[in-house]
């Protein structure tokens, strides 16, 4: 059964009439008239028996008639739910992002963004790896640099900047190089995206001698306060170590490569409510000065607006 044979049907029903019918529903009266014909000919039953005066439904037009009825409200009911959805953020929202981002700023964003639309429900999977949105069923996925398919689409949020640090115990070992091409003697711990043969800085091929490589950002600090070697590490998690004396930036005039950071999602026509308003929300909130992601005590004051909403 179709929903237009269902519909011109309950409206012959409803109106008595094939005449208002068609005029109701914009179509000739022929037209209608051959439509209930042909359903009733594809059913293999009659449906309305007809005189020059009126309508009157069979037994089993009664019934036909209540079946498609109750299709008809279910359908109007599925479209009002639909369009309710892209009057209000409403719904499952999921999200994916790196661990750290999670742990450090997107907790509280999301935390933020709920209360603010309690009908939100929201799923958020924090991981080291890149996610497809539309694989893996995610609204969202916050990941480190633009997506590989075409097909998505990508919101640039920020920028983040890497420092070179390391232990006092390190240094005190090993020394301190006094110029980027002096990384040549020291041990590097190494991020899995950055080149294995040279140190991650702007002046290129500086050999680079790495003795640990992992996939966390996390771990890659803690091994440096543990004095395994140098690291190149984002401000926003060794801001706290750098201030305590607990790590040492070097060469800080040196230039590291900066990471962006994308927002991806399936696409932006018919997008979601919810996707569009917690898009805003977080480039609203995020704690970004000039494009790039502010040190972590500025970040936690700027942060902290987000509980006074």
């Amino acid at each position: 059964m179709g929903l237009d044979d269902a519909l011109i049907f309950v409206r012959v029903v409803e109106t008595h009439s094939f005449t208002q019918a068609a005029l109701g529903l914009g179509m000739q009266k022929s037209t209608v008239s051959r439509r209930i014909v042909q359903l009733e000919e594809r059913l293999g039953v009659r449906l309305i028996n007809r005189t020059t005066r009126r309508l009157r439904l069979t037994e089993v037009g009664e019934a036909y008639y209540e079946r498609c009825r109750q299709i008809l409200l279910d359908f109007a009911e599925a479209e009002r739910a639909v369009m309710q959805l892209q009057q209000a953020p409403a719904g499952l929202l999921r999200i994916s992002a790196p661990i750290e981002f999670g742990q450090w700023v997107l907790g509280r964003v999301v935390g933020a963004f709920m209360r603010q639309h309690p009908q939100i429900t929201a799923e958020v999977e924090l991981a080291s790896r890149s996610v497809d949105p539309v694989e893996e069923g995610v609204d969202i996925a916050i990941q480190v640099g633009p997506p590989n398919e075409a097909t998505l689409v990508a919101r640039k949020l920020f920028e983040t900047r890497r420092r070179l640090c390391a232990s006092p115990a390190y240094l005190a070992e090993h020394g301190i190089p006094t110029c980027a091409q002096a990384l040549v003697e020291h041990r590097a711990i190494g991020l899995s995206h950055d080149p294995a043969r040279y140190w991650p800085v702007r002046e290129r091929n500086i050999p680079c001698r790495r003795v640990l490589t992992c996939n966390n950002i996390t771990f890659a600090r803690e091994a440096a306060l543990a004095g395994a070697g140098i690291a190149a590490l984002p401000r926003m998690i060794t801001e706290r170590e750098v201030r305590a004396g607990q790590l040492i930036e070097l060469l800080p005039e040196t230039e590291l490569p900066t990471s962006d950071i994308y927002a991806v999602y399936p696409s932006r026509r018919f997008q979601a409510m919810k996707v569009k308003a917690f898009l805003d929300f977080l480039m609203q909130a995020l704690p970004v000065t000039d494009g790039r992601l502010v040190e972590p005590e500025e970040a936690r004051l700027l942060t902290s607006r987000l509980y006074s909403r």
